[in-house]
């Protein structure tokens, strides 16, 4: 038995959560992982896995057998990933505005500094999974990351709730969060929050339920609809700054505040060490982690970015 592979493949089962999964990501059969886990069972005389038609689970020797495990398997992919070089492939998720907007403009840099990576960027604001999905690295925006995933945060990203003059003059500004039930809100569908807005004021935080006539799974679709005079938004800076600028939207609740998110890169613990990832990474660290970010500038007054 290869008793490092077969550990490979105990782990790759258990952060896969099924043998099929682990088995088309290592590129084996079923049955050939299957085999694997059974003779490291054989070997070690405990039973690692609970195996039902429905779910796997791990046996109490089998969690800690797995985090001694990881810690060997990680040892491991960090050597070699230290002996190794920033070449091969990357694949990537990103959000579809701010990927198109403020990361793509970027690529012909990296691509320059990088001629031995090359990159498969995939654009979707849903969650992806990068086990999955065979995905390196993703870019997520949220309020926090509660994840096993390693998260390096790359940059705030404030959110602000605004509409165009033209919807406030005929239907009048809210002066409190409570109002805007009575508004006609653009949802996004894939809101942390749902359909539950969310604004401190002086240590106090006020929720409110919205509803609308209008709901897209795209921040830039809703932009649009809010320039278009069809309700009030929730929207992040890097969208509407421009338009809050020019006075083609207007900031609502001014004195309210709504939680910031910020940009994170994510990646599994494994890649923590590899040149591929870590050069991308480091790229974007350079790019977004130095001050304010760059559709940000000019727009608040001082002390009054939350």
């Amino acid at each position: 038995m290869d008793r490092l592979l077969a550990m490979k493949v105990f782990a790759s089962v258990v952060e896969a959560g099924s043998f099929s999964r682990a088995a088309e990501q290592l590129h084996i059969s079923n049955t050939a992982a299957s085999r694997h886990v059974a003779e490291l069972e054989q070997h070690l005389g405990v039973r690692l896995l609970q195996r039902s038609t429905r779910r796997l689970s791990l046996t109490d020797a089998g969690a800690n057998y797995y985090g001694r495990c990881r810690h060997i398997l990680t040892d491991v992919e960090d050597a070699e990933a230290t002996a190794g070089s920033a070449e091969g492939q990357v694949r990537g998720s990103l959000p579809h505005s701010f990927g198109l907007q403020y990361v793509a403009p970027l690529i012909p840099e990296f691509c320059r500094r990088y001629p031995q990576l090359h990159l498969e960027l995939n654009f979707s604001d849903g969650l992806t999974d990068l086990v999955e999905e065979g995905v390196d690295l993703a870019l997520r925006i949220a309020l926090d990351i509660n994840t096993t995933l390693v998260a390096r945060k790359l940059t705030e990203i404030c959110i602000v709730c605004c509409a165009s003059p033209a919807y406030l003059a005929r239907a009048g500004e809210p002066t409190a969060p409570e109002e805007l039930a009575r508004h006609a809100c653009l949802t996004y569908a894939y809101a942390e929050r749902g359909d539950t807005w969310r604004f401190q004021k002086d240590g106090g935080e006020y929720a409110v339920s919205v509803k609308g006539e209008f709901r897209a799974n795209n921040g830039e679709m809703i932009r649009l609809a809010g320039l278009a005079g069809q309700g009030i938004m929730l929207q992040p800076t890097f969208l509407v700054g421009d338009d809050l600028r020019a006075g083609r939207l207007v900031q609502v609740l001014p004195t309210y505040q709504v939680a910031n998110r910020a940009a994170y890169a994510v990646f599994l613990p494994a890649a923590r060490r590899s040149a591929r990832v870590r050069a991308i990474v480091d790229f974007l660290l350079e790019a977004f982690g130095q001050g304010d970010p760059p559709w940000d500038r000019g727009l608040f007054q001082a002390g009054q970015k939350a």
